[in-house]
């Protein structure tokens, strides 16, 4: 008998929706037994005088995150063409950009951009110092995802686009961008989520996100449980949608299929 389930088989949706069920089920009989014995007691009510500034805090973290990953995009489109270009002076820098920043960990980087550079280069705006720091941190990432996405490009296809005539911006639009779209979407949308989680620790410098706003609510109400748990299921409903979409797009552009 095969005990390996194909990538491609597809459970029955009734089967599925019930192991999902029978799984969320007992999920939550676990917390609530560990909640039990820990004797903890939800307590949501006063959480209702700060939903604006939860609201607030969510709608600063979606913007940091959204300006994160267009920088970080540009960033990683430029620091990949860089690497695979022919001025050594310039792929080297690149490279030892990718190596720093992917060697070291970001509140190590946040500290040292704030407090050091940011002083040196006058930015005091604590928004536009937290979109530099996470775009530079995830600019690495996201320049190995283009530069492998590269490096996997079949050059045979390059060579017939020009044996039948193509020009080059012909070959660019219509045989290199094609594929380098199905390579990196699902990856860099599964990125735009790590963008979101990142953005956290911005709290660090007091950044008024959604993770600093819930540090500000415990040091009023001396409370942790509610809000770190409000904290993660705001969370959840900004990386879920996003981690969906990531897997979507890679069953939507898998060559097998």
């Amino acid at each position: 008998m095969n005990i390996f389930v194909s990538k491609n088989d597809k459970a029955d949706p009734l089967k599925a929706a019930f192991n999902v069920l029978l799984l969320s089920v007992f999920l939550a009989a676990l917390f609530w037994f560990a909640l039990s014995r820990a004797g903890v007691a939800f307590n949501f009510a006063y959480l209702s005088a700060y939903k604006f500034r939860m609201a607030d805090g969510f709608l600063m973290t979606v913007c940091l995150s959204a300006a994160s990953l267009a920088l970080s995009l540009f960033l990683g489109i430029l620091c990949a063409v860089l690497q695979t270009g022919k001025i050594l002076a310039l792929r080297y820098l690149s490279q030892l950009y990718v190596i720093l920043i992917r060697g070291t960990p970001l509140i190590m980087q946040i500290y040292l951009f704030y407090y050091i550079v940011g002083t040196a280069f006058g930015i005091e705006n604590r928004f536009l110092s937290g979109v530099l720091i996470l775009s530079f941190f995830e600019g690495a990432y996201v320049t190995e995802i283009i530069r492998g996405s590269l490096l996997s490009l079949d050059g045979v296809q390059v060579e017939a686009a020009k044996a039948v005539g193509f020009t080059k911006k012909q070959i660019t639009t219509l045989v290199i961008l094609p594929q380098m779209t199905a390579r990196t979407l699902p990856a860099l949308t599964g990125q735009f989520a790590s963008i979101i989680k990142d953005s956290s620790l911005l709290s660090l410098i007091s950044v008024i996100e959604l993770t600093q706003t819930t540090r500000e609510i415990t040091a009023d109400t001396f409370k942790i449980f509610e809000p770190y748990f409000v904290l993660g299921i705001l969370y959840l409903i900004l990386t879920l949608p996003i981690m969906f979409a990531s897997k979507r797009l890679e069953q939507r552009f898998l060559y097998e299929n």
